[in-house]
């Protein structure tokens, strides 16, 4: 029988029709990807290149007027980095004239940014693979008085050269060490806890919601550029996981949490920083009990019950 004009198409027509509608699709997707760029940070080092001509014109010795110049030029990064962590010429000056090894130091440090920022790039696109949803502002690298080693907010992560260059006690390995903190401070970027820059004694602050989310942005850091930013806290625990943990169950309530974070001392060789350590024990047990990792990532970064998280990621004192 001669089938009507307008007859059901056969369950074969069916699937030639999905198929074809399915290599479309595709071919628009891949076009899509490929007219996408590729996620390359723009790390800017405007503000290095400034102060190093200031720095070889003035044989190495600024003075404070000649600095303040320089941070009056500088880029809105550096702007707000020297009014948020109050950095001025007379501060500079006077860490170059106590610590002149620490900005001949840098000048070698520089060396290495053509390397991290490929470095840097490899792991932000592992970061957007995993993380959808991830931001990627700008990295400024800037000459400050030594510290702080950097600050983040939304509008990007800024880097003290200097301070991060002599901060060998973290890792050994400059180049890793500036990867693994650009990748760490790239974690907060994506956090709504670390947007909203608690100081110790806020009521929404606590030892542990802090520590899971310096913790996570380490766990953060090794999962895509292969290292936590500091290694040497695991160093300054061994031997004593489980007091460690203990302890911070204990506290993990405490409003203050001078005890567990921000706490180096230089020089010293106590203990420091141990909410850090103990949060990426937490995220990176979550995260290996997880069956969906890309959720679980997720999770560790948007931490909406951080109590929940503890509790779900099976984490004990001493693991």
């Amino acid at each position: 029988m001669r089938k009507p004009p307008f007859a059901s198409p056969t369950a074969g027509s069916r699937l030639r029709l999905r198929l074809v509608a399915l290599a479309a699709w595709f071919a628009v997707a891949a076009a899509a990807s490929a007219a996408e760029p590729m996620v390359e940070p723009d790390i800017r080092t405007d503000d290095v290149d400034r102060f190093y001509a200031l720095y070889a014109a003035t044989d190495g010795k600024p003075d404070a007027a000649q600095l303040d110049e320089y941070l009056a030029q500088g880029t809105d990064s550096l702007k707000q980095f020297a009014q948020l962590r109050r950095v001025t010429g007379e501060r500079i000056a006077a860490q170059m004239a106590a610590d002149p090894v620490m900005y001949r130091d840098a000048r070698e440090c520089m060396k290495l940014l053509p390397r991290v920022k490929r470095r840097v790039a490899a792991s932000l696109r592992t970061l957007g693979e995993l993380y959808p949803r991830s931001k990627f502002p700008p990295v400024a690298i800037v000459v400050g008085r030594g510290k702080p080693v950097g600050i983040t907010n939304p509008a990007g992560v800024t880097i003290g050269l200097e301070a991060l260059c002599a901060a060998d006690f973290m890792n050994p390995d400059p180049e890793d060490r500036f990867v693994r903190v650009i990748a760490h401070e790239y974690a907060h970027i994506q956090q709504p806890a670390a947007a909203q820059d608690l100081e110790p004694g806020d009521p929404r602050a606590s030892v542990l919601g802090m520590s899971l989310t310096e913790g996570g942005a380490e766990f953060v850091a090794e999962l895509i550029a292969g290292g936590v930013a500091n290694p040497g806290l695991a160093v300054r625990v061994r031997g004593r996981e489980r007091d460690v943990g203990e302890a911070f169950l204990r506290e993990q309530d405490d409003r203050d949490f001078s005890r567990w974070m921000f706490n180096y001392r230089k020089g010293s060789d106590e203990p420091y920083d141990q909410g850090y350590w103990v949060g990426y024990r937490i995220s990176r047990a979550y995260y290996e009990r997880a069956a969906d990792k890309r959720a679980a990532l997720a999770r560790i970064l948007e931490m909406p019950d951080a109590k929940a998280f503890l509790r779900e990621s099976g984490w004990v004192p001493g693991e």
